[in-house]
């Protein structure tokens, strides 16, 4: 397949980028605080040894960028104020855009949780023979206006001369490339800015003299076999020429939730371990609920001291949804992992899988603690974790914790 379809009409693809989503998100949520901070990260605690999920626009004139150390990032930017990443509020916004993609264009691929591509092929009758541009600035004000999240958008017939235009669609524009150009557009950019050229293939192109499209493109495909085999020689001959014949696939339903954290030091003590899988089940089974799902599988996850990473999971005969069932599951897989190898950890995490809906029928459940191996949540505990899901929607997030945080809080304090 090349840039045209079997009809001889041109691909007409779109990449949606919600820029800087978990700061505009984070903004969004709390007006009053991050949404008056113009240097803010979105990530770990700042003493924390995570990295930044995402950087607002004015921390970037300082060299902070997503997936840098929080401890560099602020080494680089002090004055930034760091806040924790709005997890159900982001997911939330996501499925929000999506929704709106899809009244747009027949095949919507969720590629992340801030990016979508859109396949408009075959709709320009629909839209009465209008330019990809202006079909995609209609799309970014409806984003807009009905999520409050403002997006780039970049076109072309391919994913990856949509993808590469995203990149100068940015911030908050739109930016198509016409058929036939795509070569000319792509000359711009250098090798190594190429979605699946590696920092490895990179440096050996620029051992080659190479180091922008331009100067591949100079090359015909043999010569670019020579240096890199016939495989990647063909392969890179076709990326430096915007050709990408590589299906926008509509999305599949998420598979997975998890939520975990990495320590500011490694913890050893079985009470402080104690409370932050208790943290981490509460917020994973927040994370479930907004979406509207229960879970059959739960899953815990540690990273020691030395790094080594061990879990263990356990798959339930009925699926379930509250904090105190996903607690009671997690504490009994981690009191496994912590008796297989003592010692302290780094990264605790709880996941939750085999996602699905309401269950069907009237499942025998049983008490807290009780029958482990059939059901372990009653209709009183979905009722209460609902209960004190309305209250932090309300109250904020602070405004309902359990016991053991609290004291715990208290302790530190």
């Amino acid at each position: 397949m090349s840039a045209e379809t079997e009809s001889g009409l041109p691909r007409r693809i779109l990449l949606l980028d919600a820029d800087q989503f978990f700061v505009q998100v984070a903004r969004l949520i709390d007006p009053e605080g991050a949404g008056r901070e113009p240097l803010l990260l979105v990530g770990g605690a700042a003493d924390a040894r995570g990295v930044v999920c995402s950087a607002s626009y004015e921390t970037r004139r300082f060299g902070v960028r997503s997936g840098m150390p929080m401890s560099r990032a602020l080494r680089l930017c002090p004055r930034a104020k760091v806040v924790p990443v709005p997890r159900g509020e982001c997911g939330a916004r996501s499925r929000a855009i999506v929704e709106v993609l899809r009244r747009y264009a027949p095949v919507v691929e969720a590629a992340s949780i801030d990016e979508a591509y859109l396949d408009l092929t075959g709709t320009e009758a629909l839209y009465g023979g209008r330019s990809l541009d202006d079909v995609a600035l209609e799309i970014q004000a409806s984003v807009l206006e009905e999520t409050r999240i403002v997006v780039s958008l970049g076109g072309g017939t391919s994913k990856l001369v949509a993808k590469m235009a995203s990149r100068l669609a940015k911030p908050g524009g739109v930016y198509c490339v016409e058929p036939g150009r795509e070569a000319e557009f792509m000359a711009r950019f250098r090798l190594g800015d190429l979605p699946g050229v590696g920092p490895v293939q990179t440096r050996e192109l620029e051992r080659r003299g190479l180091t922008t499209v331009a100067q591949a493109q100079a090359l015909d495909e043999a010569a670019l076999c020579r240096i890199l085999g016939e495989e990647r020689g063909a392969w890179l001959y076709r990326r430096v020429r915007g050709l990408d014949d590589s299906p926008v696939v509509a999305s599949r339903e998420q598979k997975q939730l998890s939520r975990e954290e990495t320590f500011p030091r490694d913890l050893d003590r079985d009470d402080d371990l104690g409370r932050e899988l208790l943290a981490l089940a509460c917020r994973v089974g927040a994370d479930l609920r907004a979406d509207g799902r229960r879970a059959r599988t739960v899953t815990v996850k540690v990273r020691d001291a030395d790094f080594r990473t061990r879990q263990a999971s356990r798959t339930l005969p009925d699926p379930i949804e509250s904090d105190r069932a996903i607690l009671a599951v997690a504490r009994e897989l981690f009191a496994k992992l912590r008796s297989d190898r003592p010692g302290p950890i780094r990264l605790l995490g709880v996941g939750l899988s085999h996602l699905g809906g309401e269950t069907d029928g009237d499942a025998q459940l049983g008490l807290f603690g009780e029958e482990m191996d059939g059901g372990i949540e009653t209709d009183r505990d979905r009722a209460l974790s609902h209960a004190v899901d309305r209250l932090r929607e309300r109250f904020g997030s602070a405004a309902v914790r359990p016991a053991g945080l609290i004291r715990g809080s208290a302790r530190r304090g």
